[in-house]
C-alpha cells in the first residue's frame, strides 16, 4: 500500500528580494527628474518600509515604483501590509509592512475552501503559521493546489515539500 504524499501551504517572504527591490526603487526615485526636490524617498524602518514625499500623489508614485520593482522580482503585492499616507509636518509618509506566516484565521478559512470545493480523500492539518495537506493521490494534491491559486485570498501562499 503506498504511502501518503503530502506538501506545506505557507506564506513566506523573501527577504532578499524585497531588500533589492527596495534597493532598486530607492535608485529608481533619486535619479528620476519627477522626484527631484520633492524629499521622496524609500528606505527601511526596522522591520517596516517607510515611502516619504512632500504630497500625498507624490508619496503614492514613491508607493508605485516600489510595487513595480517588487513584481518584476518576483514578490507578491499581497505580502504588503500598506497604511494609508499620513501627513507628518510637511511631508506625507506610507508605511508597508510585511506579512509572513499563515494567520490562524486564514488557515482555517483554506482548510474550509479545502473541504467544501476539493476532492474528498484529502486531510488538512494546522501546525503553526502553516498547513500540511495529504492525500493518498498526488493528482488530488495537484488539484488542491490549482484550486488554493485560484481562490481569492487575503495572503500569498507558497507550495512546499512536496512529498
Amino acid at each position: 500500500m503506498p504511502s501518503d504524499s503530502s506538501f506545506d501551504v505557507v506564506s513566506k517572504v523573501d527577504r532578499q528580494e524585497v531588500d533589492n527591490a527596495l534597493n532598486q526603487a530607492a535608485k529608481e526615485i533619486a535619479q528620476r527628474y519627477d522626484f527631484k526636490g520633492v524629499g521622496a524617498d524609500v528606505r527601511w524602518s526596522g522591520e517596516s518600509i517607510v515611502m516619504v514625499a512632500n504630497s500625498e500623489d507624490r508619496v503614492n508614485a514613491v508607493l508605485d515604483v516600489l510595487q513595480t520593482k517588487l513584481v518584476k522580482r518576483g514578490v507578491s503585492l499581497k505580502v504588503l501590509d500598506l497604511s494609508d499616507p499620513v501627513a507628518s509636518g510637511k511631508e506625507y509618509r506610507i508605511t508597508a509592512g510585511l506579512k509572513e506566516g499563515l494567520a490562524q484565521d486564514v488557515a482555517k478559512k483554506i482548510g474550509k475552501i479545502i473541504r467544501d470545493e476539493g476532492p474528498k480523500g484529502v486531510k488538512t492539518q494546522i501546525t503553526g503559521d502553516e498547513m500540511r495537506v495529504t492525500s493518498k493521490s498526488r493528482d488530488e494534491l495537484q488539484e488542491v493546489i490549482a484550486l488554493l491559486k485560484g481562490a481569492d485570498l487575503d495572503v500569498a501562499l507558497q507550495f512546499v515539500n512536496y512529498r
